[in-house]
């Protein structure tokens, strides 16, 4: 019986601490350069950008992003604004040379039916990455990342 509250206690505890891990990374703001930006700002490895080093903003319907990198001269990205929707995105500035999903730590909490289990990205050579924050796979989801990288291969590596 003691054994089963130890387990118990310490499930309770674990999930509680992976609830708050995933806030914690985003909201953590870095400072220094690094290895994937040069002194000027600008990302010069697109998958290897870190959340926490970009401008934090307020998007369409209170969506919260990040901003990262300077933009390319004449970048589309610059006419997107966080929290917009993938249609709406890509009927804006087109198609992506190359996109992808993964799954975030949230989509094993049990019981969490909140947005961000999921993430697409989008990749267009020479402008970045775009990542969006959806409930499930295939869902699309909102613009949470604007990653500028005027030097991106358009692929996901």
């Amino acid at each position: 019986m003691q054994i089963n509250r130890v387990w118990t206690g310490a499930l309770v505890l674990a999930v509680a601490m992976a609830a708050t891990l995933p806030m914690q990374a985003m909201a953590k703001k870095h400072s220094g350069t690094p290895s994937w930006m040069n002194a000027d700002g600008e990302v010069t490895n697109s998958s290897q950008v870190e959340a926490g080093y970009g401008e934090t903003v307020k998007g369409v319907n209170d969506y919260e992003g990040e901003i990262t990198g300077k933009p390319a001269p004449g970048s589309k990205f610059t006419q997107l604004k966080i929290g917009m929707p993938m249609k709406q995105v890509t009927d804006l500035i087109g198609e992506p040379t190359d996109q992808g999903s993964y799954v975030t730590g949230k989509a094993f909490i049990p019981f969490f039916y909140g947005g961000d289990r999921y993430r697409y990205e989008l990749a267009y050579k020479g402008q970045g990455r775009l990542v969006f924050a959806g409930k499930s796979m295939g869902s699309g989801g909102n613009l949470i990342w604007i990653i500028h990288n005027k030097n991106d291969s358009g692929y996901r590596e």
